[in-house]
């Protein structure tokens, strides 16, 4: 970490456990993201009432490259042992760091025949429309003005798009496209 880890106890006496705990934890966070550059740590507890139990709250506040903040926070709702809600704490920074560094290397796999909802069948230039057919083998009607991140005459057959529907007069209508993959190239 660029900044030392700073953890604080508030109405709760400080123990070397889980202070040592913590740190074993920042430790692990470290290996996954060695760009962390702070962690601070609140444990405190949240009512002092015998009735209604003395939860504990763990409160992480991480700060990773690009301006990216992880906070981690739960309302306990029954008397836990502090231990495990620092370990619950941890695990929910590790998997929100892990997302993060997934989409920071690109690694979050995309599936464009999955997110697409068809490809393009017909292109008719001269009149500004098509024809879209879809994965369950519709076609649909689209005049080039429903095109949202492209534009008409680069579009090409065989593209993979993501389309809003409506019934027009003579059938379904594209009332948005958007084209997600061009089309395989032979």
């Amino acid at each position: 970490m660029q900044k030392p880890l700073e953890i604080t106890f508030r109405d709760i006496e400080k123990t070397d456990q889980v202070e040592d705990l913590i740190r074993l934890k920042a430790q692990k966070l470290e290996r996954i993201c060695e760009n962390i550059i702070s962690c601070a740590v609140v444990v405190e507890m949240v009512q002092k009432h015998q009735a209604a139990g003395r939860p504990y709250r763990v409160r992480i506040n991480l700060m990773l490259p690009k301006g990216k903040e992880i906070i981690v926070s739960q309302d306990p709702k029954k008397a836990l042992d502090l231990e495990a809600e620092v370990r619950w704490a941890f695990n929910s920074a590790e998997r929100q760091i892990i997302e993060y560094m997934e989409k920071l290397r690109r690694e979050v796999k995309s599936h464009p025949s999955i997110e697409a909802d068809g490809t393009v069948e017909k292109i008719f230039r001269n009149d500004g429309v098509g024809f879209i057919r879809t994965f369950d083998d519709r076609q649909v009607f689209f005049h080039r003005n429903a095109l949202v991140n492209e534009d008409f005459n680069a579009l090409r057959e065989g593209a993979a798009v993501r389309i809003v529907e409506a019934m027009g007069e003579k059938g379904p209508q594209a009332t948005s496209v958007h084209v997600i993959g061009a089309p395989p190239k032979y």
